[in-house]
């Protein structure tokens, strides 16, 4: 057995000489990898969309759930009480496939409803509609679970949603395979070249792009500012707070400062920001900058 993976090792060495001639050895981690990667890529040896694929497999080993997951707040539910004729309404408008089902509020979800188990109530048999005859069980799994762990339990039990719970049994949010897999394949796009690693792209003075699940924590560190989470955890989450709604592509909102523009967005979440340092910190008496002073601001 040692004696395959040192062939398959001295494979690999060959095969990374030849692609980089000077290039002694295996690389000695990840950053070294993604480096050999990027200049394969300028050798023309594979495109753009196979290099973000690579490093988004890379990529899935170090997130956990709670870096991608829909936030409680922005789960489209339906409730276990609900009769046919409110439930195909919120089926149509979202045209999602499966929705959890809660009970008294969205931190108990009870189960999960599958859209194609409505099809057996059309017509005459409406009637006959009661939601605890289809509601089907959930699978739960907390916030620090690894994506390539969720991504493997999802292919083995074939189960496309996952309700994710706090560490105290409540409902967080929820995460589906299709979550998982855009993170491999999803994020491919030149115009923004993220380093590795990176949720935060500088684009110009006082101007950013920045991926939604970037933590407010996260950004009150980069930007040396104190945003109020209001009860979320990334700023895609606040930002949809502070619209009031999911905003779609264009829409653009200020908060504390900042104003938030949708770059990327789709019908269950924000992927990605525009962002612009509309107050810039002030020196104090010192000489320093300080951060500007967290007030809100309206929508506009």
């Amino acid at each position: 057995m040692s004696e395959d993976r040192s062939s398959a090792g001295n494979l690999a060495a060959r095969w990374l000489e030849r692609l980089f001639p000077g290039v002694v050895g295996e690389p000695r981690d990840r950053g070294d990898l993604i480096a050999l990667l990027k200049q394969a890529k300028e050798k023309a040896l594979f495109d753009t969309e196979a290099l973000a694929m690579i490093e988004g497999v890379l990529q899935v080993g170090d997130l956990q759930v709670r870096d991608i997951m829909i936030p409680r707040a922005q789960m489209v539910v339906v409730e276990r009480d609900h009769e046919l004729g409110q439930v195909l309404p919120i089926v149509t408008e979202s045209a999602h496939s499966r929705f959890p089902v809660i009970a008294d509020d969205r931190a108990e979800v009870v189960g999960i409803m599958l859209a194609k188990d409505l099809l057996q109530y059309c017509g005459d048999s409406a009637p006959r509609f009661k939601m605890r005859d289809i509601v089907r069980s959930a699978v739960f799994v907390p916030e620090s679970k690894r994506l390539n762990v969720l991504l493997r339990e999802f292919r083995a039990s074939r189960n496309h949603m996952a309700i994710v719970i706090d560490e105290y049994g409540s409902a967080a949010g929820l995460v589906t395979i299709e979550d998982v897999l855009e993170q491999i394949v999803g994020e491919i796009e030149d115009e923004y070249d993220f380093d590795e690693g990176a949720f935060i792209l500088k684009r110009g003075e006082n101007k950013y792009t920045i991926k939604a699940h970037t933590t407010i924590e996260e950004f009150n560190e980069y930007f040396d500012v104190a945003l109020d989470d209001g009860g979320v955890d990334t700023i895609g989450g606040l930002v949809v707070n502070a619209f009031g709604h999911l905003p779609a592509r264009g829409e653009s909102v200020v908060v504390d400062g900042f104003r938030f523009r949708v770059i990327r967005a789709d019908s269950r979440r924000v992927r990605l920001l525009h962002v612009e340092r509309i107050t810039t910190p002030r020196p104090d008496s010192d000489g320093q900058d300080t951060a500007p002073s967290s007030a809100s601001n309206a929508p506009r």
